[in-house]
């Protein structure tokens, strides 16, 4: 249901509330000490490459601050799940998180074209774009609603794997229970391929895996290992219907209330993150694959074409404008 004037501008007062809180929190704790400390928290396990390249981006930024600026890391959901994650960085409770855009859209729509299939020509268009004006414009849209984006991680592109047969075009889909991240943009696609989107916290999903809750899930092949879903599901059918990064948040409040050199600290060590990340995930990404077929795994490459032709009407009709200025850009020769 689209929310009212009068309720935009209530969560817009409240945001701003908390942004206040939270930087006023920020500094109490610094009077304290001679050390900024930056809690950052998220999902996935310490063997996963996004969490080797941010305990790398933590190393950085306490060299670069000689000892200055220490980022302690939570993973595998010690902090609580993806959502909750954000909404503790958006209240300034939690300093940092790591994301996937996809659960980020519910705060920054923009973040949803991300979602979109099919949208990006190839790996240098889809770079080209991070690391230009708009992947910046969507990094930034958040900080009216108190999140500050710092980088992109790459999360590659997004795959079906599923437990009782292989996806090998798009009506293979049809009647299938397919997990989803909290994602308009993902359900959307799921239903236009014929299947029934059923969003699971990621933490949640290896058990409704095995209960036969879902039939199947989509994720990259480093976190389909990871998870060791690959246990219940052995099928992956490499479709890469989606490139959906993973977002690197920090508190606006916090971030404000940062002096500036510990910003640019901060900043520097995101971007050699983001950049030693990108490498990694290549390496990660082949092995990943060839123990995936090592364990079992039916691993294809099926024709795009298709799948493509079937979600190409939600590249034409977005109800939000923002997006649909992104999409626009993208797309533009």
């Amino acid at each position: 249901m689209p929310k009212s004037a009068t309720q935009t501008r209530t969560i817009a007062l409240l945001a701003a509330v908390t942004v206040l809180l939270a930087g006023l929190t920020l500094a109490a704790r610094r009077r304290t000490s001679d050390q900024i400390v930056l809690k950052l928290a998220h999902g996935l396990d310490n063997t996963h490459p996004v969490h080797i390249s941010m305990e790398f981006m933590a190393k950085r930024a306490g060299e670069k601050s000689a000892g200055a600026m220490r980022i302690e890391i939570f993973p595998s959901e010690q902090l609580g799940a993806e959502r909750e994650c954000i909404e503790q960085v958006q209240l300034g409770s939690l300093d940092m998180t790591k994301a996937s855009s996809a659960a980020v859209e519910q705060f920054i729509p923009e973040m949803g074209v991300f979602s979109l299939p099919y949208l990006f020509r190839d790996e240098e268009h889809y770079w080209s774009i991070l690391n230009g004006p708009v992947g910046q414009e969507i990094l930034e849209a958040g900080r009216p609603v108190g999140l500050h984006g710092l980088c992109y991680f790459d999360a590659g592109a997004r795959s079906f794997y599923t437990k009782q047969r292989p996806i090998s075009q798009p009506t293979d889909l049809r009647g299938q229970k397919i997990r989803v991240q909290q994602s308009r943009t993902a359900m959307a696609m799921i239903e236009a391929l014929g299947g029934a989107p059923t969003p699971i916290p990621f933490g949640e999903l290896y058990t409704a895996l095995q209960q036969g809750v879902v039939d199947g899930a989509e994720n990259n092949p480093p976190s389909f290992l990871s998870s060791r879903h690959y246990e219940v599901c052995k099928y992956y059918a490499l479709d890469e219907h989606a490139n959906v990064p993973d977002v690197l948040l920090i508190s606006e409040a916090v971030w404000r209330d940062l002096p500036a050199e510990a910003q640019g600290w901060l900043s520097e060590a995101a971007a050699e993150a983001a950049a030693f990340q990108r490498k990694l995930w290549a390496e990660k990404t082949n092995e990943a694959i060839e123990e995936l077929k090592k364990a079992g795994v039916e691993v294809s490459r099926p024709d795009k074409k298709p799948f493509a032709e079937a979600v190409a009407p939600m590249l034409k009709t977005q109800s939000n404008r923002a997006v649909e200025r992104l999409v626009e850009k993208i797309l533009a020769p």
